[in-house]
Order: structure tokens, then C-alpha cells, then sequence
């Protein structure tokens, strides 16, 4: 259908009073209120949040590949007696596998790499390879029992973001952004930055679907920060333009935009008009935002010395703090590398290592400065791991787990969730849920009512039907909230 067509075709009667309502009011209001309370009162135009928020902003720190829960956070000790020996038939059918092991005639089951230990005052049993997330335990609210029934990455990760496997719909940030609007005066509402290991041993991209705005405007998308060159494309002038010119051809280039969103209504011209005032504003707050040197030695200390890398996942929890203290709505690292299905032996203590101190420090970071209590901080991948050995264990890189839908673990700290628990339990071999399942669409109609959102009531009316994050299924999983 033609996008012009199907804004035309979802302005209904009601909506059309309502606008020119809303438009006439904002413009009496503006000669009374100054900006900054107009601002406020009109971040969303949707009446959310539906009920009180315990979050306002939210940091998804993405582990690409599938983190495998079994080496990490679901701690079995009864494997060890196990170790080698043949995973039951009954347990390995129970779940759908990819492709990768279907010739594979042998599944000896492999216990967690290294020992687990206690943690905090909660005593929560997790990988002697995860010291800092070790240390904030206590902040954590782990869930033991996700579940999906994608076992490949694209799909996997468009599921736990969109809602569907399928590309096309709105990723979480857009539907939040376009839910609740903006805090920030010259930044994105939503903004994405990605990394990798440093031996590229991930093979998995990223798609700009992962955080594209579907069917609903454009101008609810993520804005991604680059690593390298421009931190984002085209947002410098032209040599010889300075401020004053550039903000008279951007007001002669509105009042043009401005008329064709009249005649026609078309709400990518409206997407076009904000991005011309986004990309002005952001001239001036990107590269106070990059500088690093405003940090104290400590504060960089204690994201470890990746952080002065550019590019790496370090230096981009730095500036997920500082994206959230300038009133950034989502913020997205998107971290490739688990994917570990012949190099688990190497590669795993390699991940850790370049995540696992950044990871915790941006959480006592937000604690320290009185961010965490409205920050919700998202640790989660796509999938989990097989307990089966995949490849030959007899050599140091060719054996790692294949991927698992059926049980895997992420966790929470933050924004209104139930710190130092551990929520849910699988199997005594880590592949099948045993109590309190949480599906990726429960997962998602937490988050979205940890943010003040029934997720049964964010809807954008596209093609004929009413499309939400959580498509047509989910459950707020009470047992998460504080």
C-alpha cells in the first residue's frame, strides 16, 4: 500500500478534530508557556504513560549470538556428574534445534566451563568469568526462563525486538519513542550503537531493521552513532556554511515542508521537518557528547581500558550514561560475538572479558548519580546455548553449543524491577522450562509496563489491523516488578 495512501486512509473523523484541536491549542499555549513546559506537556501526544511509570529511559544492552546461559548464568551443578555422558532423547527433542547439529550423531553433555560462585547479598550463583556483573547482583533481577521459538540470529533478534520474526514491524525503541516522546531537546529520542569482538569472530550483522520504525513514521527511528568518520552521516555543513546561514535556509526549507504536509498530509514530510531541526541541534550536542575528557580518571577507570577504543563496547556504555543523563528515551548497544558454536573454549573468557566490567560499571555509574531508579537496564540476546557438546571436544577450536530457544537467561536491574531475585527455573539440563516461563512476548509486556505502558494499548492502526509490540500475545510477568 502507498504510505501516502494509508495516512490518508487512517484519518478518521475523530482524529481529524482532534489534531486541529491539539494544533490550535499547542500554538495558544506557545504564546504563554515558554518552550521548555510546552515541551513537557506535549512529549506525548498518545495520553501515556497509561498509569505511573517506575521508568523513564531505558538501556538495551544487546549480546548478539547467544550468550550461553549454561556457562554463565543457570547454574547446574548436577552436570558434573554428567559430564560426557549422552543427553536423553526424551530432553533433546523436547526442543527445536537449527540446522547445524542435524547430522550430528553424538550430544555428550558438557558442564559450564568454569566453576560458579556466590555473589552479593543475595548469594546468586553465577560464572567466576562475570566478577563485575558478579558485583551487582544485588541489583539484578535475573530471569532463568526465557523462552522463544526462534533458533536462528536474524529471526531471533527481529522476534525480541519487533515482536515478529518477520521484518517490517516497529522495533521497541520506535514503539516507546513514539508512545511517550521525547525527554531530550537536542538529541534522538532513540539511539543505537553498535560493536563487536576484536577478532571479528561473529559472522552476524546488523540490520537497520533492528532498530527501524517499520509502518509507523520514520521520525520514530533509531539514529545510529557511527565509530568512525562522522559519528552520523551528513550531520556536518558544507564548507563556508556557518550557523546563521545554515538556520535561514532550514527556516526557507520548513516553511516548503510545511505546506506540502498541508496539502497532502503525508507524515514523512513531518518526518523530514524534524529531522532538519534534530540534525541542527545536533550539531552543537554531538560533540560535547563524545568528549570523554569531561570524565573523571576514575569514572573512565572503571569501565576498563577498552573504554579509550573507539568503537568498542566499553566506550559505548560510557556514552550510554551520558545519552541517558541528557534525556535520551532509548539507547541501544547492539554487541556481536557470542555466537560460539566451534570456539567456545576461547572465545567465551574473550567476550567476558571486553563485557563484563563496562557492563557493571555502567550500572554503578547510573546508581551513583541517581540514575538507576528511573533507568530500566536490559541485559539479553536472542537465544541460549545447547548442554550438548557441538563439534569435537578433543580439540581446543572445534567444539562450542549450538543455539536453544527453549531455555536461555537475561536479566534486568533498574527502573522499577525486583533487585537481587532470580526469577524462574529450567530443567536439571538446562533446555526446557521447569517453573514460570517467560516468553520473549511477556518479556516485552513487562518492559513496556515498567515504563507506564499497558502493552495491550499501544497500537498503531496499519493495513486494516491494530499492530503492538507484543502482537497478540503476553503477559506482565508480575513476579519481575519490585
Amino acid at each position: 500500500m502507498n504510505p501516502l495512501s494509508a495516512a490518508h486512509l487512517q484519518l478518521t473523523r475523530r482524529q481529524f478534530f482532534g489534531r486541529t484541536a491539539t494544533g490550535l491549542g499547542a500554538a495558544a499555549l506557545g504564546s504563554l508557556l515558554n518552550s521548555d513546559a510546552l515541551g513537557a506537556l506535549a512529549a506525548s501526544g498518545h495520553g501515556l504513560p497509561h498509569f505511573p511509570p517506575k521508568a523513564k529511559r531505558v538501556i538495551l544492552l544487546w549480546q548478539g549470538g547467544g550468550p550461553s546461559q549454561v556457562d554463565l548464568f543457570d547454574y547446574k551443578p548436577g552436570l558434573e556428574a554428567l559430564r560426557m555422558q549422552e543427553l536423553p532423547d526424551s530432553v533433546r527433542s523436547s526442543a527445536r534445534l537449527s540446522t547445524m547439529t542435524s547430522t550430528q550423531k553424538k550430544f555428550p553433555i558438557l558442564p559450564a566451563l568454569k566453576p560458579f560462585k556466590q555473589y552479593g547479598r543475595s548469594g546468586r550463583w553465577l560464572s567466576e568469568l562475570i566478577p563485575h556483573i558478579g558485583g551487582i547482583a544485588d541489583e539484578m533481577c535475573l530471569i532463568n526462563s526465557m523462552h522463544t521459538e526462534a533458533v536462528n540470529h536474524a529471526p531471533g533478534v527481529t522476534f525480541c525486538l519487533t515482536g515478529s520474526q518477520i521484518p517490517g514491524r516497529p522495533s521497541m525503541g520506535s514503539w516507546l519513542t513514539y508512545g511517550l516522546g521525547s525527554l531530550a531537546e537536542d538529541l534522538p529520542a532513540f539511539v543505537v550503537m553498535t560493536s563487536s569482538d576484536q577478532q571479528k569472530t561473529c559472522g552476524q550483522l546488523f540490520y537497520e531493521h533492528y532498530w527501524g520504525s517499520g509502518f509507523i513514521p520514520s521520525k520514530f527511528q533509531g539514529v545510529r552513532l557511527r565509530s568512525e568518520g562522522e559519528p552520523v552521516l551528513y550531520l556536518n555543513d558544507a564548507p563556508g556554511l556557518d550557523r546563521t546561514q545554515k538556520r535561514a535556509l532550514l527556516d526557507d526549507i520548513a516553511a516548503l515542508n510545511h505546506h506540502q504536509l498541508e496539502l497532502h498530509g503525508d507524515p514523512e514530510t513531518d518526518t523530514r521537518i524534524a529531522q532538519y531541526e534534530m540534525g541542527f541541534k545536533m550539531q552543537a550536542s554531538v560533540p560535547g557528547l563524545l568528549d570523554l575528557g569531561q570524565e573523571s580518571p576514575a569514572t573512565l577507570a572503571s569501565y576498563g581500558p577498552d573504554v579509550h577504543r573507539l568503537g568498542s563496547y566499553a566506550r559505548n556504555c560510557l556514552l550510554a550514561r551520558r545519552l541517558a543523563e541528557r534525556g535520551v528515551r532509548f539507547i541501544q548497544l547492539m554487541h556481536g560475538g557470542w555466537d560460539q558454536h566451534r570456539n567456545l573454549a576461547t572465545q567465551l573468557e574473550v567476550q567476558c572479558r571486553d563485557t563484563d566490567q563496562p557492563t557493571a560499571a555502567l550500572v554503578h555509574d547510573l546508581r551513583q548519580r541517581g540514575l538507576l531508579e528511573d533507568t530500566l537496564v536490559i541485559y539479553a540476546g536472542e537465544f541460549g546455548r545447547t548442554v550438548f557438546v557441538q563439534g569435537d571436544i578433543t580439540k581446543i577450536d572445534g567444539y562450542g553449543r549450538d543455539h536453544l530457544g527453549s531455555a536461555y537467561s537475561t536479566w534486568m536491574a533498574g527502573g522499577g524491577v525486583k533487585a537481587g531475585t532470580a526469577y524462574g527455573e529450567t530443567d536439571e539440563f538446562s533446555y526446557g522450562i521447569a517453573r514460570d516461563g517467560v516468553h520473549v512476548h511477556d518479556w516485552q509486556a513487562t518492559i513496556l509496563h515498567l515504563l507506564g505502558i499497558d502493552h495491550e494499548r499501544l497500537t498503531y492502526r496499519y493495513q486494516g489491523r491494530q499492530f503492538r509490540l507484543s502482537d497478540v500475545h503476553g503477559q506482565v510477568v508480575k513476579g519481575l516488578l519490585a
